[in-house]
């Protein structure tokens, strides 16, 4: 009879995202690359907020020969977006010292190309049209947040044809 404490073949019992999988299932994968801290690169909207995440992403992360500090960080940045990034190396370079808590890095290489993440974080959607039809018969709910949901869903659906497409 097994112990209470005893977890050998048992399931944890609760389920993980894949940002708490990550560091341990990529690791390999992310140090030759140049990341010795995946977290990096899971945690990049997080780190530099969701403006500069959505038209960037880290690329490699290099050290001086012998040391952990002072590296040089490089990015993959969209098109025009690449001057933007530029003008804010500075918080940038802040932001990622902070989130490893020394001074990993004291400089960023930019390289214009498609960021990694460019389809993770969404632009805003275009809007449809709402009916007549379907505006009338949202009038009826009287909660506001209620009614402003279904009609921004109704002009979503108004949009799209076909079946949907799952990337």
């Amino acid at each position: 009879m097994k112990k209470s404490g005893d977890r050998t073949g048992d399931r944890i019992g609760h389920s993980r995202s894949v940002a708490e999988l990550v560091p341990r299932v990529g690791r390999q994968a992310f140090r030759r690359f140049g990341f010795a801290e995946s977290a990096v690169v899971a945690r990049w909207a997080e780190i530099v907020g969701p403006a500069y995440a959505r038209h960037s992403s880290p690329e490699s992360l290099r050290f001086p020969q012998g040391r952990r500090s002072e590296g040089t960080l490089t990015l993959s940045v969209s098109g025009a977006h690449a001057l933007t990034l530029q003008h804010v190396e500075p918080q940038i370079i802040e932001r990622v010292n902070r989130f490893f808590g020394y001074r990993a890095i004291n400089r960023i290489a930019i390289r214009q190309g498609r960021p990694v993440n460019d389809d993770r974080v969404p632009e805003k959607p275009e809007r449809g049209e709402l009916t007549e039809e379907m505006a009338g018969s949202l009038k009826m709910i009287s909660n506001d947040a209620l009614r402003g949901s279904l009609e921004d869903l109704a002009r979503q659906i108004s949009i799209t044809t076909g079946l949907p497409k799952i990337k």
